[in-house]
């Protein structure tokens, strides 16, 4: 695994669900790679319209948990520092306090051209600057850490994209001893290989003498595959992804459980709310009544439910599930040896109630059906 990292190379065709996972595997850690790349030659001399530009991208489009990059190139990388890569831990820059930071990045990249620095070679500075972004996605593949989303900010009048072996009539300001002017030199088929593999979406804009290109790449690492024993073979990208992702599928699982446990026992309550309850009420001499009640309704005991005395003594509710009682206290109602006074919830299905008038009692049972 180590050898798939120190130094990449193109692996194989990544299957759909390959794709979706190492996409999951992203966005469930956010943040992303940005470069910004910046030609260095006078021919692009950022005017103010180009600053203001550049300035509103770094303002509007990054995000807590982007890691930058300044990558300046001409006719090589870096060229004020050709013993440092531009694209390595050391001169990353983790945006984390969004306004400190966006005055760092705006002051590291540079806005005006450097009069000593000339033609571009543009090939050499696409072939650097991806397959470097695909090698950080592949160390982190390694070292099982999130791969990210990478995203390249260009700003150049050269052209992006182009087909190997640049002559001059495509671009003339590539330098003449450049391999990439051949395209049959391992530099030329390499960087070619990396455009066809990567998957990038290039947008750009035109701005007085040159483009403000954004190429965005989505989350991917190389896949490689070893025969093993017993017909089978070992890969990289299905056991990462299974590392990565088995935690928070497993608490999406749990939270949707509880959703979904928590969505059945709300509608099996609703249900039960709209069921009207059946109640069967047994009086002295072995006289019976039915009555019906739904929730938020009532009966009024002494009337729809029969006592002596002819008045109405308080009121049988129902609210959601629960049986209430409620007195007025004009004449008694005992429930389990005791005088209810004020509101009163009943537990059970069966109410044994006594409504005593002139010293007689009044014995009823209530059944909840």
């Amino acid at each position: 695994m180590a050898k798939n990292c120190d130094q990449i190379t193109i692996g194989e065709a990544l299957s759909d669900n390959q794709k979706l996972g190492l996409e999951l595997v992203s966005r469930l850690t956010g943040g992303r790679d940005v470069v910004f790349a910046v030609d260095l030659t006078e021919s692009v001399s950022l005017d103010a319209q180009g600053k203001v530009r550049l300035k509103q991208i770094v303002q509007d489009s990054l995000n807590k948990g982007d890691r930058v990059y300044i990558v300046p190139f001409s006719s090589r990388i870096n060229p004020t520092n050709a013993n440092v890569n531009p694209l390595s831990l050391s001169e990353v820059i983790e945006f984390k306090n969004p306004q400190e930071d966006i005055d760092l990045i705006i002051d590291k990249i540079p806005l005006q051209a450097n009069i000593r620095e000339k033609n571009t070679d543009i090939q050499q500075a696409e072939h650097f600057i991806y397959r470097n972004l695909a090698q950080i996605n592949q160390n982190r593949l390694c070292s099982k850490q999130p791969i990210k989303y990478q995203s390249v900010v260009w700003l150049t009048d050269a052209p992006l994209n182009t087909k190997s072996g640049i002559t001059s009539d495509i671009w003339i300001e590539t330098p003449k001893e450049s391999p990439y002017r051949n395209p049959n030199s391992s530099e030329s088929i390499d960087r070619q290989n990396w455009l066809n593999h990567l998957p990038i979406n290039l947008r750009s804009l035109n701005i007085e003498n040159y483009q403000l290109s954004i190429a965005d790449i989505k989350p991917t690492v190389q896949e490689f595959c070893t025969p093993a024993p017993e017909g089978k073979e070992t890969c990289l990208i299905n056991s990462y992804i299974t590392n990565q992702l088995w935690l928070p599928i497993t608490i999406l699982l749990l939270i949707s459980i509880i959703i979904l446990g928590g969505g059945i026992l709300a509608l099996k309550y609703y249900l039960s709310l709209q069921k009207t309850w059946k109640l069967e009420i047994e009086l002295p001499n072995d006289d019976q009544q039915i009555r019906f009640l739904k929730n938020k309704n009532s009966l009024a005991i002494g009337e729809e439910i029969e006592c002596l005395g002819g008045e109405i003594r308080g009121y049988l509710k129902r609210e959601g599930n629960q049986i209430i009682i409620e007195p007025n206290n004009i004449l008694p109602i005992i429930y389990k040896g005791k005088e209810i006074k004020q509101k009163q919830v009943i537990n059970g299905n069966i109410i044994r109630l006594n409504c005593p008038y002139n010293h007689r009692d009044f014995e009823i049972k209530i059944t909840i059906k």
